[in-house]
Formats: structure tokens, C-alpha cells, sequence
């Protein structure tokens, strides 16, 4: 295989391969709660980037936190750095009280409380007796009110919801001294819980469903955007950062602290992004028509640099992957806005894929969109390092690159092609 070639057929048209996804459920499968990251960046991707990446690469970690980068160049300060991210942590419940009555009360966090009810978890229980170290209690599920004749009217009729302090944990405890049973396990407050369900393939031709695509699925995509980058042979005149971060989901802690480390020029958030076209009751809220299945997500707005989403986007022409503008007013809300957060100058802006249900165990995607990012990132670093004649785009480049309205010609009237289109358009509708 040449350097900087790679054979597809355009692989975000085509189901995505067996052993591919069964590499997807496995990183979205890996319990990393918020500050727990550990079971997915070194459980699960640093024993799968070690079978790859290439030699001179180097991986990074951190003191303060479990995120990890994959360097293609770390000798190279002198290479314009494009640093992809992104996180693997999920939200959680955490225990917060122990009844008398063998419930164990939780923080129900960024769930909304309503969609746990019923559902298997698993709860990371911390050994008091060694303390670092945690064990798996498995079996328990999410409830609130016990039984629908335990429930007032108004929950009974729908006018009334559930509250996040009604949420506990069951673990069918039963007899005499309920607490002291499962204070006796190790169970304490602050003990982490997540829900319990590996992504599977969906009902709809190449979906998926289950819990924690947000963002396991970043961390997915950059992984293989990696891969493909190690197989095509490397690249020569970029150095690629291939980031997993951390803290996400309590205010980009981890991805601000890495760009602050790498110091990168170029910095793209990878996370999920949301189907608003099947999104219910929000129609008057006129959010832009994304739709899970019609590609990746390019977010607009906020940090987002011009020059940048310009760049993805001609490469998205160019290789006839499908594309979405996402609106993100002012803040993307991913790690994007990592570097200036961390005070970093960099060009940034954020990629994606909507899916549905996010923050719920049935949360669905579509592997089209996961591959249109992967390959359109992978071709977005081909492009930049072939460019300026085959030297690689510089460190510079961006510095004069934004674009600039003053010189945009006026549009002062239709031209001819789109009058010639309104007319047809307005005939086929008389005709109809």
C-alpha cells in the first residue's frame, strides 16, 4: 500500500463489519464513570492501539486524570499538531444515602429520572478495607415508587413526574437489619452506578442501540481515524494527536488540561450530536434538521474556526461524504472548546454523529455517520499533509487564512440557471 493511499468503497455506504463493531461495543461497553476512565483508555485502547500504531508513535498519560493521547510525531514541535478529542467518560449515579429499609438512595445526576426506572445496573463499589480498589455488585435495579398502587393520581394519570430524590437502587435485601447488610458489602456513599447495556446491532438497516454512545463513540472514531492513519503507512508533514480525555461531563476538565500539555494548532472535538428532526415536541423550536443517518456533524458558531470547517468541508465534497451543519451558537458544547479554555491559540471545531435518546440506556446512532466522520477526518489529514506542493500544510497557515466578508461580492439578483430552476419549479406545482 502506498503512503497516503487507502482502498474504500465508500465504507459509509456499506454496514459496518463484524469485527468493527464488535471493537465500537467494547469501548462503549468499558465502565468509565466521570473520573473512572481508567477501564476504557487502559482497559480497552491502549491494549488496541498497541496492536497498530506504528513505530516512532508514542502514547501519553496523564498524573491527574486517565486520559491518554497517541502521538504519531513526538519529536516533531516543528509539524502543524492536529489534535482530535474525544471523552470517555459517562454520566453515573452515585449513592447517596443507605435506608433503614435496604433502599440505597442515588444522585441521578444528568439522567433524567424518569427513564431509569427498571432498568439493570451495575454498581462500583469502592473497598473500604483497600481503599483504590472496587468491586462489581451486579444484579440491582432502578425504582422510584415500587408499584403503580403505591402512586398518587397525578403520577397515575401523567400530570405529575418523578423526582430525582424518589430514585433509589434495589438489591432485593430482605430480613432482618437491611442497612447493616449492605453497609457489610462495602457499599458507601459516593459509590459509583452505571446502567447495564451493551450496545446491539438495531432494527433499522446499519443502527445500533444501547447505553453510553455519548461518547464512547467519539472515542471510537478517533481510535479508527488513528487506525487508518497507521495503515495508509503514517503521515509525513502532520503530527496527529489522537486524544481520549476525561471529566467531559462535568465541564471539560480533562480535554482543556490536555490541550493545555500538547498545545496543538488545530483542535477537533469528536462527540455525539442529537437527531433533532426525530427529537418529539421541540418543532416550534425550529433547531437545524439533523437527522440520524444523512452523515456526520460540522458544527457552526461559537469557537468554531471558518477556515477549518471550510477545509472538512471541501474534502467532504471531494470524497462525496455526506455532511450536516449543527448550529451551536456560543459554545459547541463539546471538548472543541478545549483550547480556549485553556487559554490555547489554536483553530478549532467540533464533528459529530446525532443520534437518539441521549442520556437514556436506549440510546440509537447510525454506522453511517460513524464512518463519514472517521473517513472524512482520515482524508482531511491526507489532504493537509500533502498540501503546499507536498510539504504539508505549516504551522502558519492559519494565521492569514480567515476568510473575509468585506470582499464578498454582492448577490444583487437570481441568475438565469436559478430563475430557469423557480420557473419549473413553479410549473410543476400549477401542473400538480
Amino acid at each position: 500500500m502506498q503512503r497516503g493511499k487507502i482502498v474504500t468503497e465508500k465504507p459509509w455506504k456499506q454496514p459496518m463489519p463484524e469485527e468493527q463493531f464488535a471493537i465500537m461495543r467494547d469501548i462503549l461497553a468499558a465502565p468509565s464513570p466521570v473520573g473512572l476512565e481508567a477501564a476504557m483508555t487502559f482497559g480497552v485502547l491502549i491494549p488496541y492501539f498497541e496492536k497498530w500504531m506504528r513505530a516512532g508513535w508514542k502514547i501519553h498519560t496523564f498524573r491527574g486524570n486517565a486520559g491518554i493521547v497517541l502521538d504519531t510525531a513526538p519529536d516533531r514541535d516543528d509539524l502543524l499538531t492536529v489534535l482530535f478529542v474525544g471523552h470517555a467518560d459517562k454520566i453515573r449515579m452515585q449513592v447517596r444515602q443507605i435506608g433503614k429499609d435496604g433502599k440505597i438512595w442515588l444522585d441521578t445526576d444528568s439522567f433524567l429520572p424518569t427513564t431509569l426506572i427498571g432498568h439493570e445496573v451495575l454498581l462500583f463499589s469502592e473497598d473500604p478495607k483497600n481503599p483504590g480498589h472496587y468491586r462489581t455488585i451486579k444484579g440491582g435495579t432502578v425504582e422510584a415508587i415500587g408499584a403503580i398502587h403505591f402512586a398518587n393520581e397525578a403520577l397515575r394519570s401523567g400530570k405529575s413526574g418523578i423526582k430525582k430524590e424518589q430514585i433509589y437502587l434495589e438489591l432485593q435485601i430482605h430480613s432482618e437489619n437491611k442497612q447493616k447488610q449492605i453497609e457489610a458489602l462495602g457499599v458507601r456513599v459516593g459509590d459509583n452506578v452505571l446502567l447495564d447495556r451493551p450496545i446491539k446491532r438495531g432494527f433499522s438497516p446499519e443502527t445500533f442501540y444501547g447505553a453510553y454512545l455519548d461518547n464512547g463513540l467519539g472515542c471510537f472514531a478517533t481510535a479508527e481515524i488513528a487506525r487508518l492513519v497507521a495503515q495508509a503507512g503514517g503521515l509525513k508533514n502532520i503530527r496527529a494527536l489522537f486524544g481520549i480525555a476525561t471529566h467531559e461531563e462535568i465541564g471539560r476538565m480533562g480535554s482543556r488540561v490536555m490541550a493545555a500539555v500538547t498545545k496543538p494548532d488545530i483542535l477537533i472535538g469528536v462527540d455525539v450530536n442529537h437527531d433533532y428532526v426525530a427529537a418529539p415536541g421541540i418543532e416550534s423550536e425550529r433547531m437545524p434538521p439533523l437527522a440520524m443517518g444523512q452523515g456526520f456533524t460540522l458544527s457552526v458558531g461559537a469557537i468554531a474556526s471558518e477556515k477549518l470547517n471550510a477545509l472538512i468541508q471541501q474534502v467532504a465534497l471531494e470524497h462525496e461524504i455526506p455532511i450536516q451543519r449543527s448550529v451551536v451558537g456560543r459554545d459547541t458544547g463539546t471538548d472543541a472548546m478545549a483550547g480556549v479554555l485553556a487559554s490555547i491559540d489554536c483553530a478549532a471545531t467540533s464533528v459529530g454523529f446525532p443520534i437518539r435518546n441521549m442520556h437514556t440506556i436506549s440510546e440509537a446512532g447510525h454506522t453511517g455517520d460513524l464512518l463519514a466522520s472517521i473517513y472524512a477526518m482520515f482524508y482531511l489529514l491526507q489532504s493537509m499533509d500533502q498540501a503546499e506542493d507536498g510539504q504539508g500544510l505549516s504551522q502558519h497557515a492559519f494565521h492569514r487564512g480567515h476568510p473575509r466578508l468585506d470582499t464578498a461580492p454582492a448577490l444583487t439578483h437570481l441568475s438565469p440557471a436559478n430563475n430557469a430552476a423557480n420557473n419549473k419549479s413553479s410549473d410543476d406545482s400549477n401542473a400538480s
